[in-house]
C-alpha cells in the first residue's frame, strides 16, 4: 500500500515539491504548435502548477513566461503581440520570447533600466507539431528525449490532446494497467464475435493474464502473457518512461510506433498529449473489421476557452456522467455503456477524485507494474532530491530508443529475450530520425 507521505510525494508537482523538481528536469510536451499563430493570440498555459503563457512572435518563435508582468504583475495574456515581442498593456513594457524587457515607454531615456528587467521566461523548442518547454534550472537545457514517435515527421505523426480533471499519477496508471482491458474496454465482447486469426481473441478467451515486471534504464516494463496455439506465448509489450510517458500494448509490435505523456497541468488536472504513427497497422476489431462496441468515433470535444482550464475537454465529462447509455449497459451491448476507449478510461480515472486516496486500495498482484513504477518514481525523485542523482534519462536521451510496446505471438519462454528479438526486427517510419536535433 501507498503510505500517505508517499503518496503527497508522488501527486504534487508544484514549485518546491519533491515530484515537481523530478519533473522540472525534462522538455514537456506542451501544446501543439497550431494553438499559437505569429503575430496572434497569447495562449494561457498551466503546466506543474504554473500559471504561464505562450505567444507566437511576428518571426515565428515562441515565447512560454509567467503570465505576471515583473514591472506590476498584471497579467500578460492581456498583452498585445506586436513587433518586437509582447506588449503588456497597463504601462507598455514589452518583452520579447526571451523573456527580456526590450522597451519601457512610460519612462524618460534617462530613467531606464529595462537591461536590469526580465520576465520569467522558459527555454522552449518545436518538434513533431508540437512546442516543448523546458521549466528547469539548468542554464543549458538538457537534450530532447529521443522517443521514437516524437521524432516522426510532422506529416507522419497524428497528435492527440485531452484533458482530464484528476491526478496525473492516476491517469498515467490506467495506462500501465493491462487487465482492465478485458473488462472496461471489451468486456461485452463473446469470443464468437472475434475473428480468430485477430490477437483480440485472446485477451477475450482469457481475462487474467500473467506477467512479468521489471525495472529498467528508462522506467519500468512489463509483459502480460497467455498461452496461445503451438506452444506458442501470446506476448504484450508495454512501458512506464520517465517522467510520465506510457507506451501501451495494443496494436502490432513491428509497427506501433506510439508515445503517451501524461503532463501535469497541475495537482489536480493533467492534459494527455498522445504521439501516434499515421501508419501503424490495427488490430483490435470484431470479426468482418467491425469495430468494438462503443470504440468509435473519436471522442467529440467541446470549443476551446481562453481559461486557464479551457483547452481539449471532451463533451462527455463528469457533469454529464459521460452521456453514458445504461441500455446499452444492461443489454451487455457495451460493456460500461459509455461511448470511446478514452472516454471510458477517463471516466474511471476521474471517478477516482481529484487525487485518489491510496490508503483505500487493495493491491493485486494484477498491480505488480503500478507498484513497481510508484516505487521507482519515489526513488528517483528522493535521489534527486537529497544527493543530486540526476533521473533516468535526462542526460541520456537516447535510451529510450530501446522501448518499443505492442503485441506479438512467439515460440519463446524468456520474455526479455523474445523482446530484444522483435526489437531487431521492427518497421521505423520513413520520417524517423536516427537522433533529436
Amino acid at each position: 500500500m501507498t503510505n500517505a507521505i508517499e503518496s503527497d510525494q508522488l501527486t504534487r508537482v508544484g514549485p518546491g515539491t519533491v515530484m515537481g523538481d523530478l519533473m522540472r528536469q525534462y522538455w514537456l510536451p506542451a501544446a501543439k504548435s497550431s494553438e499559437v499563430v505569429a503575430g496572434g493570440d497569447p495562449l494561457r498555459l498551466m503546466l506543474l502548477g504554473e500559471k504561464l503563457i505562450a505567444f507566437r512572435d511576428h518571426t515565428g518563435r515562441v515565447g512560454v513566461m509567467d503570465h505576471r508582468c515583473p514591472h506590476r504583475c498584471a497579467s500578460l495574456f492581456y498583452g498585445r503581440n506586436e513587433q518586437g515581442g509582447l506588449r503588456c498593456v497597463y504601462h507598455g513594457w514589452q518583452f520579447d520570447a526571451d523573456g527580456n524587457c526590450v522597451d519601457m515607454p512610460n519612462l524618460p531615456p534617462e530613467l531606464d533600466f529595462r537591461q536590469k528587467v526580465h520576465a520569467k521566461a522558459y527555454k522552449v523548442t518545436e518538434r513533431a507539431g508540437v512546442i516543448w518547454v523546458y521549466m528547469g534550472a539548468r542554464e543549458n537545457a538538457p537534450p530532447m528525449p529521443e522517443i521514437e514517435a516524437t521524432l516522426l515527421s510532422e506529416s507522419d505523426v497524428s497528435i492527440t490532446c485531452t484533458q482530464r480533471e484528476c491526478n496525473w499519477l492516476q491517469a498515467l496508471e490506467g495506462d500501465i494497467d493491462t487487465s482492465h482491458f478485458s473488462w472496461l474496454h471489451v468486456g461485452s465482447v463473446r469470443p464468437e464475435q472475434v475473428d480468430p486469426d485477430n490477437w483480440l481473441m485472446y485477451q477475450v478467451n482469457n481475462r487474467a493474464p500473467d506477467y512479468h515486471v521489471t525495472d529498467t534504464d528508462w522506467g519500468t516494463m512489463y509483459c502480460a502473457y497467455r498461452p496461445a496455439e503451438d506452444d506458442r506465448t501470446y506476448w504484450r509489450f508495454a512501458h512506464f518512461g520517465f517522467p510520465f510517458w506510457t507506451f501501451i500494448p495494443q496494436g502490432d509490435f513491428m509497427d506501433r510506433v506510439i508515445a503517451r505523456a501524461w503532463v501535469p497541468m497541475d495537482d489536480t488536472h493533467v492534459m494527455f498529449v498522445g504521439f501516434t504513427w499515421k501508419q501503424a497497422s490495427r488490430t483490435a476489431a470484431l470479426a468482418g473489421g467491425e469495430p468494438i462496441p462503443g470504440s468509435t468515433p473519436a471522442p467529440e470535444m467541446q470549443a476551446n476557452t481562453t481559461d486557464w482550464f479551457g483547452r481539449w475537454r471532451p463533451v462527455q465529462n463528469a457533469a454529464n456522467d459521460y452521456l453514458i447509455d445504461r441500455e446499452a449497459q444492461r443489454n451487455n451491448v457495451i460493456y460500461t455503456g459509455i461511448t470511446h476507449i478514452a472516454m471510458q478510461d477517463q471516466a474511471i480515472t476521474e471517478s477516482m477524485g481529484e487525487i485518489v486516496d491510496h490508503s483505500l486500495e487493495h493491491l493485486a498482484p494484477s498491480d505488480q507494474m503500478i507498484t513497481r513504477t510508484r516505487r521507482r518514481l519515489l526513488m528517483a525523485a528522493r535521489a534527486l532530491r537529497e544527493s543530486g542523482v540526476m533521473p533516468p534519462c535526462v542526460d541520456q536521451p537516447d535510451i529510450y530508443k530501446q522501448v518499443r510496446s505492442g503485441e506479438a505471438v512467439l515460440a519463446a519462454d524468456d520474455w526479455q529475450a523474445a523482446y530484444r528479438d522483435r526489437l531487431q526486427h521492427v518497421a521505423r517510419p520513413t520520417g524517423w530520425r536516427e537522433a533529436a536535433e
